[in-house]
């Protein structure tokens, strides 16, 4: 039996006025998930643990099994592991975005207008991060390249402060939500005077892009310890994620990292490949579990754009999801699935909440039949509902 966990990462919405009451998930053209619905188990799933914030690092850790009340130590500790960023016990890693603040006012009069800097190119990022590495880092701060805009710092003898999410304050006058801490104050501040008027980002203007014209710190957190997944599992598992955050906690589990070229997080990523490379790892390199992480419905779902987040929804269905039902299907090997987000990204606030997630598991084995398809109502409709996130990953290895 092979297993497999696909991911829309944000792919839970609230319905949305002017689509008729309905959400992203149930105007998107899904054949492949509609399909596969009438033949599976349909629910709903609290990923998020009561009292802790619903990021994607707590309800992933969720839905690979491990309990964020146990395991979680910070998101940017994950992200350490996936960029090879040496940690200390007493180091404190932090996420530091690149992000796009508005201009013409005062350092603490800006808005925030971009968590993503418009989905900025990696080889773009990385120059404006030379830029910071230059200037920021020393004995107590080191700078370090990730993927588009997420970045990291390391925090020498540091310690976990209270930072803003980016992506919770889009819109905003970032004054209040500025560290209280005076380095990072004082390294955002500085951040802005060295890239605002930075060659790449003049280039970008000049495109009608977004500029990249600040750093942004926030996840603060300890190193992390995660138990192996193959121990905890009986199972030898891989990750295919465009984005540190995954592939970190593949890594801190001992999972293998599968490196797809063009897998880059955003609208326009290399579905295909996550697909062939799912196949390939099960089949080929006979691999017990993988897990497919898509990111772009969550960058969608911020952004606040319904015409891509729907889109982003269809392209998992027909270029990820459908290959890998096909490929699994020819291949004449026994299969369960598990299709699900690891949290809700609604349009409506542009961030993520902590409402429980539809989920579809399916069986290759078992001729199922019911009459509910794979979205939010229906899902509530099943009355199917699992209190603990964390235990989703055993009803999927647990048959029948």
């Amino acid at each position: 039996m092979k297993y497999i966990i696909i991911l829309g990462d944000g792919m839970a919405d609230e319905p949305i006025s002017s689509l008729n009451g309905k959400t992203p998930l149930e105007v998107a053209k899904t054949p492949c998930m509609d399909l596969l619905s009438r033949k599976s188990e349909i629910g709903l799933v609290h990923t998020i643990p009561e009292g802790m914030k619903p990021g994607s690092d707590t309800a992933n850790l969720s839905v690979l099994g491990y309990d964020p009340k146990i395991y979680y130590s910070g998101r940017s500790p994950l992200e350490a592991l996936s960029i090879g960023a040496p940690m200390k016990d007493t180091d404190i890693a932090l996420r530091c975005n690149l992000v796009t603040l508005s201009e013409g006012e005062a350092y603490e009069d800006k808005t925030i207008i971009d968590h993503s800097s418009g989905e900025i190119t990696t080889e773009e990022a990385n120059q404006l991060i030379d830029a910071i590495k230059k200037e920021f880092d020393n004995d107590i701060f080191k700078f370090y390249k990730g993927t588009s805009y997420r970045h990291l710092t390391i925090w020498d003898k540091g310690r976990v402060v209270d930072l803003a999410q980016p992506h919770d304050i889009l819109g905003k006058i970032i004054g209040e939500y500025l560290p209280e801490e005076e380095a990072f104050k004082d390294m955002m501040k500085k951040s802005y005077d060295i890239l605002n008027e930075h060659p790449i980002n003049i280039d970008r203007c000049k495109r009608g892009l977004n500029k990249a014209n600040s750093l942004w710190f926030w996840g603060a957190g300890t190193k992390p310890a995660l138990r192996s997944f193959e121990d905890k599992n009986n199972k030898k598992g891989a990750m295919i994620s465009a984005v540190d955050l995954l592939k970190g906690i593949a890594v801190g589990a001992g999972m293998k990292v599968i490196e797809v070229p063009g897998a880059d997080g955003t609208l326009h990523t290399n579905y295909e490949g996550k697909a062939k490379a799912a196949l390939d790892v099960l089949l080929k390199e006979n691999y017990d579990f993988v897990y497919i992480h898509v990111e772009a419905p969550d960058e969608m779902g911020h952004q606040g754009s319904i015409k891509d987040k729907i889109k982003s929804i269809e392209y998992l269905d027909q270029r990820v999801i459908k290959p890998v039902i096909e490929g699994m299907e020819k291949s004449d090997a026994e299969f369960r699935i598990l299709i699900m987000p690891d949290h809700p990204t609604p349009i409506r606030c542009r961030t993520h909440t902590d409402d429980p997630v539809p989920y579809l598991i399916y069986d290759s084995k078992i001729n199922k039949e019911n009459h509910y398809l794979y979205n939010e109502k229906d899902a509530i409709k099943s009355g199917n509902v699992i209190l603990k996130g964390h235990t989703i990953i055993d009803r999927l290895f647990r048959e029948g």
